[in-house]
C-alpha cells in the first residue's frame, strides 16, 4: 500500500499490477498503517483518518477533533488508532473514530512519528530531538530524551524502549540504548538527508534524497545504492529478497541488497 499527494492511494497485490484505489480527495496523504484487523488506517493533511474494508480497496474518511496539525499516524495491537503532531498532541480512538481522547506534553513541539514496539509500549520522536515513551499503552507520556543538538528527526526505528535509530538531515544517524539518554552518531558514507529507516530479517536500512540507499552493519552505514535519480525515498518495506522503495515522482524502486553495490531496477508506480 501506498499513499501520496493529491488523494493517491495506491494497492498491489503480490501477483497483481499497482491499483489507483478511487478515494474522491485532492488531500495529500502523509502516513498510513496496517491494522490488526487487517485494514489500513491512512492520515491526510487535513486532519482526517480515512479507514478502509478488509479489501483495501473501499475507503472511508473520520475527522479528528482537532485545530493541531497532525504528522503521524499508527495502530497500536489492540487496533486503535493513534495520531500526533503539533503542540507534542497525541489523540487516540478506541472505538473506531466515534470518540477521540487527547493528551498533550504542553510542549510547543512536532511529533514525527509515532509507533508501538509491544502491546504496553511505546515511543515517539518530536522536534527539538525529544524522544517521548510510554509505559502503560498510551495512557501517559513522558519525555525520556533528547537528541543532540535538538537533532529533528525524520524517522525513527526503536526494537525496545531502550534501544533504537533516528535518522535526518546531512545523513546523520543516531543510537540509544538507554531510552534517549544518551545517544552515539552512527558513521554514514552520504551527507544528504535521510527519510525512513525500514527493518528487516536481514537488516536495518535507510532510505534518503536523490534515491539513496544505506544499510546498516555494526555501527557503520554503507551505501549500497549510491544517489542516481534526483527523487526522496520516503517509504519501503523489504521482499523476497529484495528492498522496495516509493519517494517521489511516482518513482518505484526495486534494490537487490546483496552483492554491494547493489543492483537497481527501476519501475514507475502509475497513479492513473
Amino acid at each position: 500500500m501506498l499513499v501520496g499527494n493529491d488523494g493517491v492511494i495506491l494497492r498491489k497485490a503480490y501477483d497483481q499490477e499497482w491499483m489507483r484505489i478511487d478515494t474522491a480527495t485532492h488531500t495529500s496523504f502523509i502516513d498510513v498503517d496496517l491494522c490488526p484487523d487487517q485494514r489500513f488506517i491512512a492520515l491526510s493533511f487535513d486532519n482526517a483518518l480515512w479507514v478502509s474494508d478488509p479489501t483495501a480497496t473501499q475507503w472511508t474518511p473520520v475527522e479528528i477533533p482537532t485545530e493541531e496539525q497532525l504528522m503521524t499516524a499508527t495502530c497500536a495491537p489492540d487496533a486503535s488508532w493513534w495520531v500526533a503532531g503539533s503542540f507534542s498532541s497525541i489523540l487516540h480512538s478506541s472505538d473506531e473514530g466515534n470518540s477521540w481522547q487527547t493528551t498533550s506534553l504542553e510542549e510547543d513541539a512536532i511529533i514525527t512519528q509515532l509507533a508501538f514496539v509491544s502491546d504496553q509500549q511505546a515511543v515517539a520522536t518530536a522536534e527539538y530531538g525529544m524522544i517521548i515513551q510510554s509505559q502503560d499503552g498510551g495512557e501517559s507520556w513522558e519525555i525520556t530524551g533528547f537528541l543532540p543538538d535538538e537533532f529533528y528527526p525524520h524517522t525513527a526505528y526503536f526494537v525496545s524502549l531502550e534501544e533504537g535509530w533516528v535518522a535526518g538531515l546531512n545523513g546523520f544517524i543516531y543510537h540509544t540504548q538507554d531510552a534517549g539518554e544518551t545517544w552515539s552518531r552512527q558513521s554514514t558514507d552520504t551527507s544528504l538527508p535521510l527519510y525512513q529507516l525500514v527493518a528487516s530479517e536481514h537488516g536495518l536500512f535507510a532510505l534518503g534524497d536523490n534515491s539513496t540507499v544505506l544499510k546498516r552493519t555494526g555501527d557503520q552505514w554503507q551505501t549500497i545504492q549510491p544517489p542516481s535519480t534526483p527523487v526522496s525515498l520516503r517509504a519501503g518495506v523489504y521482499l523476497d529478497g529484495q528492498l522496495v522503495a516509493a519517494g517521489g515522482r511516482g518513482s518505484l524502486f526495486s534494490i537487490d541488497t546483496y552483492p554491494v553495490p547493489a543492483q537497481l531496477i527501476s519501475q514507475e508506480a502509475s497513479d492513473d
